[in-house]
């Protein structure tokens, strides 16, 4: 193609996007990608709103048990550990977690062989008041597994960073079917009003997808990275090697930090306001969980475009046997 077929397109997309051949034939990846890809969206679209609030739910799910104020003081750590140890022989503890209440029971974690027991002890005198391996608790880490893994492992978390960069396709094919021309482009960012349904479903998938596409290009992006963290990390290591003056300060480091905090709609790092529990980060958490729905929503919208246009029509020329 020479300069001036060259420019003549890109002026023509500018312009009148409309007109272009290879539109029909981005429309063609981006329609079969995302029905094919649908219920996997769909599917990560909700787990992954819903596991923004991962710290809540485990609260909710695991209430720790209130125990009555003993007029003696509470035990330390190494008393309760001693305690513990005896009544539990054979047994590691591995892991204490104490409530900001000294009144409440202390989670600790006992190993012995491989295998984990999580119980909760009474803080003034050691003794076992219940299983901290609740059924929610463990609903709650079953959700996450199959948001991260589809509980198969490692060769789960491949296939999740396959769809992750799958996504990415779509929303790039889209953004390009989106755009009207330079004439059109601030209208198709409105709702339009007293138009029929099928054009209002036509809307609602065009408009949820620009206002939302910086959002799920960053959830997929940073999937990709916690999918292959190897992948990224060696990157890292090449773009910016590794010295003893750039040890803890280099900006691959800091990049990919943020990366995997992006992702969970956690922008509490180093440094921030918005650190710890508060109105800013429940804000946060929010709008994370509100436009994780967007795939699912656009995928149900661009479901039922699809249905309208083609599938119907097909089934209505289509005759029974």
């Amino acid at each position: 193609m020479t300069h001036s077929n060259s420019s003549k397109t890109q002026q023509s997309w500018l312009r009148h996007p409309q007109r272009l051949r290879f539109r029909k034939f981005l429309f063609q990846i981006h329609l079969w990608s995302g029905i094919s890809l649908g219920l996997y969206i769909f599917f990560i679209s909700i787990t992954g709103s819903v596991l923004v609030y991962r710290n809540e739910l485990y609260v909710l799910a695991t209430p720790i048990p209130v125990i009555s104020t003993s007029a003696d003081s509470a035990l330390n750590d190494e008393q309760l550990i001693e305690i513990v140890s005896l009544a539990n022989p054979g047994y590691e503890v591995a892991r204490m977690n104490r409530s900001g209440n000294p009144d409440r029971a202390v989670e600790i974690w006992l190993e012995r062989e491989g295998s984990t027991r999580k119980r909760f002890f009474d803080p003034y005198n050691g003794k076992d008041v219940g299983s901290a391996a609740r059924t929610g608790q463990m609903l709650v880490i079953t959700l996450i597994d199959l948001h991260e893994s589809f509980l198969v492992g490692p060769t789960g978390r491949k296939i999740n960073g396959l769809g992750a960069i799958a996504v990415i396709l779509i929303v790039l094919t889209g953004l390009v079917l989106w755009w009207p021309g330079i004439k059109r482009w601030r209208r198709s960012l409105k709702f339009q009003r007293g138009i029929g349904w099928k054009r209002q479903i036509w809307d609602i998938h065009s408009m949820l997808g620009i206002w939302s596409c910086l959002f799920i290009l960053v959830f997929a992006f940073s999937g990709i990275y916690l999918c292959f963290p190897d992948f990224f990390h060696d990157l890292g290591d090449r773009l910016q090697p590794m010295t003893s003056e750039n040890a803890g300060s280099r900006f691959v480091d800091k990049a990919l930090y943020w990366l995997a905090f992006l992702h969970f709609g956690r922008i509490n790092g180093i440094g921030l306001v918005c650190s710890g529990p508060g109105i800013c980060d429940q804000s946060i958490k929010a709008i994370w969980a509100l436009f994780g729905l967007a795939p699912a929503i656009m995928f149900a919208t661009g479901s039922t475009m699809w249905w309208n246009r083609v599938l119907r029509r097909w089934l209505r020329r289509t005759p029974l046997k």
